[in-house]
């Protein structure tokens, strides 16, 4: 399900199960299947795995790749990580 409110950047693949609504996908970012995000923005060429959640307005920079399982709970995080487990604390920065 996407909607409302979901702007998906060029290149941007979304699999299967997934909701996405009131978020932004920029450019090369992949959603694997499963997952919610909700009120977020996904950076460029960044990936979130398999039944991850992502809401209440996380950030993810460029290239960061959120491991199966994950979530993100307003976190944000910088460029260039690999993010695993829950992080539930919102206001959470990962550097």
């Amino acid at each position: 399900m996407i909607g409302p409110d979901v702007v998906i950047g060029p290149n941007c693949k979304v699999g299967p199960g997934n909701c996405i609504k009131g978020s932004t996908l920029l450019a090369g970012s992949k959603v694997d299947s499963f997952s919610l995000v909700s009120g977020s923005i996904i950076g460029w060429k960044s990936s979130i795995g398999k039944w991850c959640r992502v809401t209440s307005l996380t950030v993810i920079a460029e290239d960061v790749q959120v491991k199966d399982e994950t979530y993100l709970n307003g976190t944000k995080i910088l460029p260039h990580k690999g993010v695993n487990g829950s992080h539930p604390d919102a206001g959470k920065i990962i550097m």
